[in-house]
């Protein structure tokens, strides 16, 4: 996994993120025959001319540079579907839409490196940047309505939402728990103080009778002595 830029705010740079989604699998229609490939991550193939398979997108990019494969754009990157995600998302204020955990990153991969195996592909970005505008002014709107909690719950947020507000949620969240916690030392006192007392076990001062005669020499010494517990 990679690094975070910076632990004490848990941010990850967008090269990062981008590299973490690259694990996610896509379909490719490979234009060679060749045996399966062997990683640590699993094994991919065996790839037969013109016969779809799964693969991760670094795999697919890397083998779409060589040119030895093409592209199947996933269901929801089509200017129908996206054009509905958008009304969608723009109808409810409160509420995101069901897409993939990574699409800012899986898109904008296949923008750079298989453009040409989009349909429409210039209206699938513009759909993707304004999808993304639509969801980002909502997580604003309603996070200026955060109030005091101990955790946050958000459906349908993507990777790439996520890292933007996770900053901003951490620092909120320890300072509700600051101004709170006053408080709730201030209440645990009260309800202390109105216990009843416990037996004091704590080693007691006794006055030694022999060091009587000797006060006016020395200082009077007390003598700490550890009595059973009854």
């Amino acid at each position: 996994m990679a690094g975070q830029t910076d632990p004490h705010i848990s941010l990850f740079s967008p090269q990062e993120v981008e590299f973490m989604a690259e694990d996610e699998m896509v379909e490719i229609v490979p234009n060679m025959n060749m045996e399966p490939l062997n990683f640590i991550s699993g094994d991919f193939g065996r790839f037969l001319p013109q016969i779809p398979t799964q693969v991760p997108l670094w795999l697919a990019v890397a083998l779409k540079r060589r040119g030895k494969c093409t592209f199947r754009p996933p269901e929801w990157l089509s200017v129908d579907n996206l054009t509905q995600v958008l009304e969608a998302e723009r109808e409810s204020q409160s509420t995101f839409q069901a897409l993939p955990f990574s699409y800012v990153e899986i898109a904008r991969l296949l923008f750079d490196h298989a453009r040409d195996d989009i349909p429409d592909m210039y209206m699938v970005r513009s759909l993707v940047e304004d999808i993304r505008d639509v969801r980002l002014h909502k997580l604003e709107t309603n996070l200026g309505s955060f109030q005091g909690t101990s955790a946050v719950k958000i459906s349908n947020v993507s990777a790439m939402e996520v890292n933007l507000v996770r900053p901003f949620v951490r620092r909120a969240l320890e300072a509700f728990y600051k101004h709170d916690k006053p408080e709730a030392d201030v209440d645990r006192d009260t309800r202390s103080s109105r216990q009843p007392r416990e037996a004091n076990n704590e080693p007691r001062e006794l006055q030694c009778p022999c060091l009587s005669e000797k006060k006016s020499q020395v200082s009077s010494v007390p003598i700490f002595v550890e009595l059973p517990e009854k």
